[in-house]
């Protein structure tokens, strides 16, 4: 120390040392920039300085690091004359989490970044040029704190951000080749047309996926050649040679070449590191599924002291001359020294704007004291009555006006509420504030006439009534605008007693606020406990920069000074703005021997005195420090002292005090004359802490917590130490408990709330021996801490900073203290942190909330969010469930510009942060997800069967009635016989009616037209395109008439008809494909479609996709022969192929299936006697005719039954959504068919035009059933929605039913005849079956996750409601298996629905023989029970429940529910989830998605939301999709933010996930953002 004392260095280079010494220890610098910065600065005094000041040698030493502490340790130990070693250093966080991120680089976790959309990145970062307010910053930390060198560094900051700036922000996750939404629309397209190929499942019933061709040796060269050709239409084939592998969920690895999927397997690395240990212990939680729950560590530590006795503060003296109340002395000082000095209010140049003297504030309080009580109302019925409560509004900057308002409603007995000036109608907490006016009867609010011309105005110019607040007048308290008092006049003063004095608002950590009140007579022994220990004396001067509304700015800087005759010198905030250093200079100014302040002015004052030269503080006898309980005050009172220590300032000067609004000021620090003393401080262990032990920390240095005492109690008060949570014991010595205070001059109650009152300011301790400490109440303070030697008391934190975690205790400020000692400081501004907790999963998860600076890249955000990750994981030992920036200026600010905590939780809930980076990390902070669920061995038959019969469970099966022949057309085995039937002996009968977009009649067909029709298309098949019996021909067409002649022109030649959806003219690029695609595969020997369609087909845009001269010839059936052939084609083999039904599941797979002509035979039957269909009946169809169950409805099911089938094509109804709707109604339609997509299509599209479409006549009042034809589970909200809508013309709710079917069978379930005929309107035809409603039922989501079905009531927890999927078809079975043992299940349990009917499909077909792979899913047979009967697999879970209903037969009706397909079923932990659970939670979590779907990767589950609205919402989404773990006990691996119309559906208006899933892992989608939680 000699040696540097020596050193020839200049004052100012010394100085500009200290500040980097304390840029250091604030984190604005880093280490290596200290280093290199002090450097150059000693270079020229030291010559061969290197590392360290106090070392000249050039040897080694200097490359270590330096030796000695920073200065503020230098300066302490030198102060303190060696009596504590460096660990007491205030700095010594900052170290510490330095250490544990440099550990940290050794074993660097791999966090993947997420991926956002360059347009999203380059306006964030514009947008965020905008200035941040230096107001913004917390009460403790706040403002300009940062840097304070002018507007002109944010002025450049736009010319700096060049395209460099821009090229170093992280790409999309997608190829930005691809063209944004527009291309992202058109994929979806494709993908709706298209097929992805992927790996379906084992034991699964998936088709063959025929777009992936095997390299048999028993196929040709040439065939191979020929199958490679196909694949690269289907998509490009990935080239494995350099990919890299990734591992899936079984343990098998598999090559991928996409960024997308790179990042996955980062993120799957990063989630296999090891974790915290398990917990052990388990609850259950009302089922099967155990929350894990930690159980106390048997080596955590324990409290171990004797128990803490109450600690007594010095005796309150007795002065004479003491007044007996407030008021009093106001009289006295007014009327003996008139012309002394009570406040000074300053400008924001900082230039006295008033001085008001004590004459004036006596002389203005009694002119509004009178006013108040006889100028309000009539004289009858005055509007305020002594003992009433009023409201102060007066705005921070107008001390005096406040000043003269309190003590004339002292004066005029009337309690005054003290709350800040609204703003606007929506301030953040303004609305609390009403509710707390409204509670407290308030109906008059006094306030300045500048505040009141700056209130928001209605159009009228009256003030409206803010959100919340009562009606209240607003009363003016300048003196021109009051009336003087009668010569006679004049205020009672009376002693102070118990009525209440002022009320005081709180505001809790839920937001909401409360009253505490404060009598009169706590009033004034308050301000005498206080000036006891501050040793106050008449006429000093105080610098107040507090809030003089409330808390110690109140009770020093308006009550104290005035019982005291001070000055008070008020700096407002405004001024502090625009001159942080304002208080110090008004010190030096007027010689000022008082300042109150906090931390957070201290550290502006810090970072602005640069350039200040003539500061002395020497006339300062004590510097209280208003938040100096929070533990990280000190690092601000240290630097303070160590840089103004030069300019006069003493170390016994800093004085900290711990208070709460509850209980007023708890403890404060004396200024002392002797400073040999030093104050107390202690190094603590956060382990220790988070346990609630006090612990003096060991050689550990890491987690450690330094806090300062402050003080002593005040005087005349008796504090003790108790247990924070249940009844109020006595803590130990050792123990960090809440301090609670047995005094006179403390709160009261919370106005208006009994019971609050009783737990907080009727609170009586116990001591361990179950006595009472004191007869007399005590107040609980909100603060933690504990009472050291010497009773000198230590806070360590307050109950609202307070997060319970896994039954350990975690102080936000801790927490945001840790954030802000991540170096590099420079990403996020030092005041303005949140950090909160929210409830997921039955314990508190920890959120952090920064502001982050506009010249932030998202590289450096993302990477100082990582470090802040790890820093609080190793220094607190807890995980950060989500760390979210936000830009500058955005969050909601308390009116002295600190964070509003609940506000921004709020928003945070609400989904409405807007941040610029989000990081959630739910896997590694919920560590009590249930116990991942354990297949059991399987259990043999005999004991299925026994147990079944045991526990009086039936199997699961259940069947539809039996068909029977009636009809003359059930004679024939052939359709094309039924048509040739009708066309002799019906000709003029019309069977089809197709509908234009406008609902005219585009055209029709009688029965002898089809015929004729027909005959002349089998003669162009003969002719033109020299068919064989036998040959498959592909029919592309467009929905209507040409494609129904085509098919049964294919019947009359013998051929097998497959009808293909056409080519979209706007995006044929991608929809081209697929057809030629389903032509090859079905090996089709020609294609038939219109004019139109073939020249599209040989255009230049066709011919660029897809060679047209290697396809079959391409018939136009629009000129067709006149001749007719020369015989009609009669089949002779029932069993026969009579068309190909080419669809794609909802998995993505193509997949024909041959249905042969005794299935098509009995599916129409069927279907017939279902819907009771006769040539009488009119059907309206609104379906997709090229494959499943509107095939049938379209093209075959007229042609059997007789009916007339009115077509709309489902493509009409973009242009015209009421098309449907109004053609049943013209056309006096009794019952339509209609897919989910058309229902959500009229939904949306009509949904505010009911009256119009009233008004245009449209009544559905004679609808007797509407279906919806799906292959899924039925969507009972968007039936509801529908039938809700609807309702108001004429459509009765039990008319909306559903119908199932699916690969193997396409019709299993139908229910026609819903409304009994009674209740229909209108009804000519009595004649129709009464079936039973569809019948709805709520299960346990829980349990059918473990595939069991358990029923529970409406609204139960976790439950799921389910709608029986229609009546079963007539000729139909079905049973429940386990699609795994292949065993008959009981109705009780969820398995895989088996069907057994006559119009099965035949098996799959691909050409290629691989059809005999997938026997299996046609030709099933139980591996016990009945074991002979063959069964078609649906691939579809669901179970059989018996009702209670009847059918027209009087048996008790079966009912079907459909659960989800198998092969889109996730296992997830073990267990079993169905996407649309999840989806349907996602899409709850926030308006703006539009559309969700769900896909598991990797064991990852990736969640894909459309965002409805502004790209800047894209990262709101992620906190609220993530937040579905609360109800599915799932954690969301990835979030996928994209543009409406990403995720494909198809013509049914099913998710194509597994489309969805291999767009996004080859980067395909253009998502606007990406994010990858940890």
């Amino acid at each position: 120390m000699a040696d540097r004392e020596a050193s020839p260095i200049p004052l100012e280079v010394r100085a500009r040392l200290a500040e980097l010494e304390l840029e250091l220890s604030e984190g604005d610098i880093t280490q290596k920039g200290y280093e290199k910065k002090r450097s150059k600065l000693i270079r020229a005094y030291v010559p061969h300085a290197g590392g360290n000041l106090a070392t000249s040698d050039p040897g080694p030493m200097s490359h270590r690091a330096p030796l000695g502490p920073p200065a503020a340790a230098r300066f302490h130990r030198r102060r303190t004359s060696g009596t504590r070693d460096e660990r007491y250093r205030s700095d010594v966080h900052t170290e510490a989490v330095q250490a544990v991120l440099a550990r940290h680089v050794e074993r660097k976790v791999a966090v993947p970044m997420p991926s956002k959309r360059r347009s999203l990145v380059v306006q964030t970062s514009m947008d965020a040029y905008t200035p941040p307010d230096s107001s913004s910053g917390s009460d403790e930390e706040a403002g300009p704190g940062d840097d304070m060198s002018g507007m002109e560094h944010w002025m450049s900051r736009p010319a700096q951000l060049g395209p460099a700036h821009l090229g170093s922000t992280s790409s999309s996750s997608s190829s930005t080749q691809s063209g944004g939404s527009g291309n992202a629309g058109r994929l979806a397209d494709s993908l709706a047309h298209t097929h992805i190929t992927h790996s379906p499942p084992e034991n699964h019933s998936a088709p063959p996926d025929v777009t992936g061709y095997s390299s048999d040796s028993s196929h040709s060269h040439t065939e191979r050649h020929h199958m490679a050709n196909m694949g690269t239409i289907a998509r490009n084939t990935q080239k494995y040679g350099n990919a890299e592998r990734m591992e899936t969920g079984d343990g098998r690895s598999v090559p991928v070449t996409s960024r997308v999927s790179a990042k996955i397997q980062q993120l799957v690395n990063t989630l296999k590191q090891p974790r915290r240990p398990p917990l052990r212990e388990f609850f259950v939680d009302d089922f099967d599924e155990l929350l894990e729950v930690q159980q106390p560590d048997p080596k955590q530590p324990r409290p171990e002291g004797a128990e803490m006795m109450p600690v007594r503060g010095e005796a309150l003296g007795v002065v004479t001359n003491w007044p007996p109340s407030l008021e009093a002395a106001l009289q006295r000082w007014g009327t003996i020294s008139p012309k002394a000095p009570c406040l000074t209010s300053l400008d924001t140049a900082g230039k006295p704007l008033y001085v008001l003297t004590y004459g004036k504030l006596w002389s203005r309080s009694i002119k509004l004291a009178y006013n108040i009580l006889h100028k309000l109302g009539s004289k009858q019925e005055p509007m305020v009555r002594p003992g009433d409560r009023v409201a102060l509004v007066f705005p921070n900057n107008d001390p005096v006006a406040f000043m003269v308002a309190f003590y004339g409603c002292l004066l005029a007995e009337v309690v005054p509420v003290p709350i800040e000036v609204p703003l606007t109608r929506k301030d953040a907490g303004s609305q609390q504030i009403g509710f707390l006016l409204g509670s407290c009867g308030v109906t008059v609010a006094l306030t300045s006439d500048a505040c009141h011309k700056g209130l928001p105005k209605s159009a009228t110019g009256e003030i409206p009534q803010f959100k919340g607040w009562p009606k209240l007048l607003w009363f003016v308290t300048e003196s021109k605008h009051l009336s003087k008092p009668p010569r006679d006049w004049f205020p009672h003063i009376k002693d102070a007693n118990n009525d209440t004095a002022y009320i005081e608002y709180k505001t809790c950590k839920d937001g909401s606020v409360l009253g505490v009140t404060v009598m009169r007579i706590a009033l004034l022994t308050h301000c005498q406990a206080l000036t006891q220990s501050c040793s106050y004396t008449e006429a000093e001067t105080i610098v107040n920069v507090l809030d003089f509304k409330k808390d110690v700015g109140l009770w020093h800087g308006i009550l104290t000074s005035v019982m005291n005759m001070m000055h008070v010198i008020s700096v407002p905030y405004s001024l502090m703005k625009v001159n942080p250093l304002s208080w110090i200079q008004k010190v030096c100014q007027f010689k000022a021997k008082v300042a109150c302040v906090k931390s957070r002015d201290m550290h502006w004052a810090l970072v602005a005195h640069k350039d200040q030269k003539d500061i002395n503080l020497s006339s300062l006898r004590m510097l209280l420090v208003a938040d100096g309980s929070n533990p990280w005050s000190i690092s601000s009172c240290d630097a303070f002292l160590n840089v103004f220590q030069s300019k006069g300032l003493r170390a016994d000067v800093i004085c900290p005090c711990a208070s709460s609004p509850e209980a007023l000021t708890v403890a404060i620090r004396r200024p002392v004359e002797d400073s040999s003393q030093p104050p107390g401080r202690g190094v603590l262990s956060m382990q220790g802490l988070s346990h609630g032990v006090v612990r003096v920390d060991t050689e550990e240095r890491l987690s450690v917590l330094t806090v300062q005492d402050v003080g002593t109690v005040t005087p005349g008060g008796l504090v003790c130490v108790v247990k924070p949570e249940g009844v109020p014991l006595l803590c130990q010595t050792d123990e960090i408990g809440e301090l609670c205070v047995c005094s006179v001059a403390t709160g009261t109650s919370y106005y208006g709330l009994t019971g609050m009152t009783k737990n907080t300011f009727e609170v009586y301790p116990v001591s361990s021996t179950g006595g009472l400490v004191s007869e007399y109440a005590f107040v609980r303070t909100g603060l933690l801490g504990f009472i050291g030697p010497g009773g000198l008391v230590f806070i360590s934190g307050k109950m609202d900073g307070l997060i319970m975690v896994s039954g350990r205790r975690h102080n936000a400020d801790d927490i945001v203290a840790t954030a802000l000692a991540v170096e590099p400081m420079k990403f996020v501004y030092r005041g303005r942190i949140a950090v909160f907790s929210v409830t997921v999963l039955r314990d508190e998860r920890i959120v952090v909330v920064a502001e982050q600076r506009p010249d932030s890249t998202e590289e450096d955000s993302f990477q100082w969010m990582s470090r802040v990750l790890q820093a609080i994981d190793s220094i607190h030992g807890v995980g950060v469930f989500c760390l979210a920036l936000v830009p500058a200026n955005t969050l909601p600010k308390t009116p002295l510009g600190g964070i509003h905590l609940s506000e921004t939780k709020q928003l945070y809930l609400e989904g409405g942060l807007h941040p610029c980076n989000v990081l959630m990390c739910p896997h590694t902070c919920v560590t009590n997800l249930p116990k991942p669920r354990q297949k059991q061995p399987e259990i043999g038959p005999a004991s299925v069967m026994v147990g079944n019969l045991v526990s009086g469970k039936r199997i699961a099966q259940a069947s539809g009635r039996d068909l029977g022949q009636t009809d003359d057309n059930d004679q024939f085995l052939f359709l094309s016989e039924v048509l040739q039937w009708r066309a002799q002996t019906t000709p003029d009968h019309i069977l089809y009616t197709l509908l234009s977009s406008r609902g005219a009649v585009s055209s029709s067909l009688t029965c002898l037209q089809l015929h004729k029709r027909a005959e002349r298309v089998s003669a162009l098949l003969l002719e033109r395109g020299g068919l064989q019996e036998g040959d498959h021909v592909a029919l592309v067409y467009p929905p209507g008439i040409d494609l129904i002649a085509a098919f049964y022109g294919c019947l009359y030649a013998g051929c097998v008809p497959i009808t293909v959806r056409p080519p979209h003219p706007q995006n044929i690029s991608t929809t081209l494909p697929t057809v030629k695609m389903i032509v090859e595969v079905s090996r089709s020997a020609c294609v038939m479609t219109t004019a139109v369609i073939c020249k599209l087909l040989r255009s230049k845009e066709a011919m660029a996709t897809v060679d047209i001269r290697n396809w079959p010839p391409v018939l136009d059936t629009d000129d067709l022969p006149k001749k007719k052939p020369p015989a009609l084609y009669k089949p002779t083999n029932p069993d026969g192929l009579a068309y190909l039904d080419f669809s794609v599941s909802t998995t993505g797979m193509l997949a024909g299936v041959q249905m042969s002509h005794n299935a098509v035979g009995a599916f129409c039957r069927s279907v017939k006697l279902q819907c009771e269909l006769y040539p009488s009946r009119e059907v309206a169809i609104c379906l997709d005719p090229y494959c499943g169950l509107g095939f049938v409805l379209w093209c075959l099911c007229s042609v059997y039954s007789g009916h007339q089938s009115i077509l709309i094509p489902p493509v009409e109804l973009e242009s015209n959504p009421a098309l449907w709707l109004l053609a049943v109604s013209q056309l006096r339609v009794r019952d339509t068919f209609c897919s989910y997509s058309v229902m959500e299509l009229c939904t949306k599209g009509l949904g505010l035009q009911t009256e119009a479409l009233k008004a245009r006549g449209l009544d559905l009042s004679r609808v007797r059933a509407c279906v919806v034809v799906a292959e899924e589970r039925p969507r009972m909200s968007l039936t509801h929605s529908f039938s809700k809508l609807f309702k108001d013309l004429g459509l009765h709710p039990r008319s909306v039913s559903t119908a199932f079917g699916c690969r193997v069978n396409l019709a299993i379930c139908l229910q026609l005849c819903v409304i009994p005929c009674s209740l229909c309107l209108r009804c000519d035809w009595l004649q129709g079956t009464s079936g039973p409603d569809p019948t709805t039922v709520y299960v346990d989501m829980r349990a059918l996750r473990h595939d069991r079905v358990r029923l529970v009531e409406r609204g139960s927890p976790h439950s799921l409601p389910l709608m029986e999927s229609g009546k079963i078809l007539p000729g139909v079975r079905i049973i429940i298996a386990n699609p795994e043992t292949k065993g008959p299940l009981g109705d009780s349990h969820l398995g895989e629905i088996w069907v057994h009917s006559a119009h099965n499909g035949s098996g799959y077909y691909s050409g290629y023989g691989e059809e005999v792979l997938q026997s299996d899913h046609f030709n099933s047979r139980l591996s016990f029970g009945d074991t002979q009967t063959v069964w078609a697999r649906t691939g579809y879970l669901g179970f059989l429940r018996r009702t209670e209903l009847t059918d027209a037969s009087g048996e008790r009706h079966d009912a079907l529910y459909v659960v989800g397909a198998l092969e889109e079923a996730m296992e997830l932990r073990g267990m079993r989830y169905h996407p649309i659970d999840i989806e349907t939670s996602v899409i709850r979590t926030h308006k703006s998605i539009m559309e969700c779907a769900v896909f598991p990767w990797t064991n990852l589950l990736v969640v894909v939301v459309e965002l409805e609205g502004s790209e800047q919402e894209a990262l709101d989404l992620v906190p609220m999709v993530t937040a579905v773990l609360e109800e599915h006990y799932l954690i969301v691996g990835v979030v996928v933010v994209t543009d409406i119309g990403v995720i494909p559906i198809n013509s049914r208006g099913e998710k194509q996930r597994m489309h969805l899933r291999d767009g996004f892992l080859q980067d395909q989608l253009d998502p606007i953002y990406v994010a990858y939680n940890m």
